[in-house]
């Protein structure tokens, strides 16, 4: 029987090449046949998700979250067209867990990043939007196209998401030439419950500073609503990356993608879901939110809709859709753990009787 396996890097303890080596070994081992796809929905593992697809890579210098300077790769699609992951410049997996703090990181970096990227030929960048360390709604990577954020009294506030409490406007600056493709891993809006504040305690913020990031994207979206530009915050995907969607739309002039459906189009998932005796996929933590947008969730979607059954490999899992098989609990899993789980969900999938 031919398994469909789509491997993501389970953040924080399983990088891409060790989930998707771990998935092929665990179907081999149930007597299947694997058929792996290293996928991304713009968060971690995006360029190597590409692989083959780069054309080449290119390493440069810029501001990491807490703006010390870091090398950063870029891939190329093409001669003018970039490819970037937000988290390799200002993302979590840079930082101790000491030192999260989104009332200061930055996204300075990406826009020094994307000007670099500009100035080397790029006349289109996208940008992959999941695994930041930040908040600050694209102010970070506006500075470095010039944008300087002032306050009531007009003088220039400091980096982070912290100080967008106070924020009264701007001094205007000017986006790169290249157009922007922001590819967002989540569909939430900057503001309101559903908004970016969603995912600020993931990024190092206690519930004081919650509220406080929560206040400034609201003063963000207030500046731009004044432009005429109010209907930018609440677009699918402009909470992405603290904001960074929303700053892509609105510094930048871009546009915003699914970047699960971007990348499964890419690489022909529905093709492959053809004469596919079950389709299995996994992350690191799988709740409500993975069904937000995120590849987990859009794979078992897909394979609902091709009537193909699923399994989903999670160490936590809540909220599952009805008749996907789970194999979840059990503490943080290494690779050798997946490989085992992968091959007991597998096993289990395939006794089951298919409905259709």
């Amino acid at each position: 029987m031919r398994v469909v396996a789509v491997a993501q890097a389970f953040k924080g303890s399983l990088s891409l090449a060790q989930v998707g080596n771990a998935l092929e070994q665990g179907i081999r081992e149930a007597g299947a046949q694997a058929v792996v796809l290293w996928a991304s929905d713009g968060g971690d593992g995006l360029l190597d998700a590409i692989g083959s697809g780069l054309t080449r890579r290119t390493s440069h210098t810029v501001a990491g979250p807490l703006g010390a300077p870091i090398k950063a790769l870029a891939g190329w699609l093409d001669a003018e067209t970039a490819v970037v992951e937000s988290r390799l410049v200002c993302g979590l997996s840079l930082l101790d867990m000491s030192a999260r703090d989104p009332l200061r990181t930055t996204t300075l970096g990406v826009g020094q990043l994307v000007s670099a990227l500009s100035d080397a030929g790029a006349t289109k960048v996208l940008v992959g939007l999941g695994g930041s360390a930040t908040m600050d709604g694209g102010v970070g990577m506006a500075r470095a196209w010039g944008f300087v954020p002032v306050g009531a009294n007009g003088d220039a506030l400091p980096e982070g998401g912290g100080a967008l409490a106070h924020l009264g406007g701007f001094i205007k600056g000017r986006a790169p030439t290249a157009a922007l493709v922001g590819l967002a891993d989540v569909r939430n809006p900057l503001t309101g419950p559903r908004g970016s504040r969603v995912y600020a305690s993931q990024k190092g913020a206690g519930p004081e500073a919650v509220e406080r990031l929560a206040l400034g994207l609201e003063c963000l979206a207030g500046v731009a609503a004044a432009e005429g530009k109010g209907a930018l915050a609440g677009e699918p995907g402009a909470g992405a990356a603290g904001g960074l969607g929303f700053g892509i739309r609105y510094f930048g002039g871009g546009t915003l993608m699914d970047g699960a459906a971007w990348f499964l189009e890419r690489a022909g998932f529905q093709g492959m879901l053809r004469d596919a005796a079950l389709v299995v996929t996994g992350e690191g933590a799988f709740d409500a939110t993975s069904l937000d947008g995120k590849l987990t969730g859009q794979v078992l979607a897909a394979a609902q809709r091709a009537g193909v059954p699923a399994a989903l490999l999670a160490p936590r899992a809540e909220d599952v859709p009805a008749g996907v098989v789970v194999e979840s609990g059990g503490g943080e899993w290494d690779a050798t753990e997946l490989a085992r789980r992968v091959r007991a969900a597998v096993e289990r999938a395939l006794r089951a009787p298919r409905t259709r």
